[in-house]
């Protein structure tokens, strides 16, 4: 089986390193500037979390800033920043063949999240895929949603560091189980990974990002890590009034939350002191995910006439702080 990691930083090194260490399929990588440098000289390298001892490993990958020169793959991994896929799907074509799958591991609401959905199937979501450019270069047959629970960092390029979690969740978009779901998962299994086949992944994604629409941004504009989030009571109730209003428009589209946000602090508490990705972003002046994870948000709320006066501040104070940093178009 030959798989490519499009796009190498954390989340698509850690699942790229790992896959090729259990070699049992070929592994290439789409990247570019010092991160293609670096695959070039030392392969995938990994740093383990200190629970598991720390220590670092390296694994063979072929490299290159042309997806041309890879050709045609049985499994593609989109590992990109949100901001970066528009760009990434009118170059990917050369790694689709009629059965390649290709695993969205990304954060926040996916392009193709709204079809099958009838209030959202009419139009693409704008916030995410402007004028439908991404669902237009990559079928949606082609893909198997994913979720992941795992968090690493990029202390320099092509080195990854793994700080915790190793859970996956995939399933067809369309809901059920299938065939490929199933090999995709055993590949990964035999990677290390602790793979779930959901038979709604759709309400998988509506659930993670019920947690992160708050922590990410709210993390992101104070720098606060998110035990400081959930210690300010007045942060905190603000937190809460905007994932009620998410947990509606989950309602609305068949991805109903049966937690409290309440609920959602107190598992987000266990993980203790940690950055967010989009606040790892903003330290490290990187453009951050808001659309993905906020606006996209907001515009389902707009389609649906659910109003969403908090989720409204959290983008507008959210995108205003971006834009004076120049973290956001």
């Amino acid at each position: 089986m030959k798989v490519c990691i499009y796009g190498a930083g954390a989340i698509g090194g850690l699942i790229g390193s790992r896959l090729a260490a259990a070699g049992k399929c070929t592994v290439s990588a789409v990247a570019r500037g010092a991160t293609l440098d670096a695959l070039r000289e030392h392969g995938f390298r990994l740093r383990e979390s200190q629970q598991e001892g720390g220590s670092l490993w390296s694994a063979p990958v072929n490299a290159s800033d042309d997806p041309k020169a890879l050709g045609v793959q049985d499994v593609v991994v989109i590992a990109v920043k949100g901001p970066a896929l528009s760009a990434v799907a009118q170059t990917i074509a050369p790694l689709l063949g009629p059965d390649t799958v290709v695993l969205p591991a990304m954060n926040g609401v996916p392009w193709w999240f709204g079809k099958g959905v009838p209030a959202l199937e009419a139009a693409p979501l704008q916030s995410i895929d402007p004028g439908g450019r991404i669902a237009s270069a990559i079928a949606s047959e082609h893909v198997v949603g994913c979720v992941v629970h795992a968090s690493a960092s990029t202390p320099q390029p092509g080195l990854v560091e793994h700080k915790m979690g190793r859970g996956l969740i995939v399933g067809e978009p369309a809901g059920g189980e299938s065939a490929r779901t199933r090999r995709l998962a055993g590949l990964l299994t035999q990677a290390g990974f602790q793979v779930t086949v959901s038979p709604d992944i759709r309400r998988d994604i509506w659930y993670k990002l019920w947690g992160n629409l708050t922590m990410n941004p709210v993390s992101a504009i104070t720098g606060a890590t998110i035990d400081r989030v959930l210690d300010d009571p007045l942060v905190l109730e603000f937190c809460s009034a905007a994932m009620r209003e998410a947990a509606a428009i989950g309602a609305r589209i068949g991805c109903a939350i049966a937690q409290s946000p309440e609920d959602r602090h107190a598992v987000t508490r266990k993980l203790g002191a940690f950055k967010s990705s989009m606040l790892q972003d903003v330290e490290a002046s990187r453009t951050i995910e808001l659309d993905a994870i906020v606006g996209v948000v907001r515009e389902m709320a707009q389609r649906l006439g659910i109003a969403t006066p908090n989720i409204d501040v959290l983008l507008g104070l959210t995108r205003l702080y971006a834009r004076v940093h120049g973290l956001y178009p």
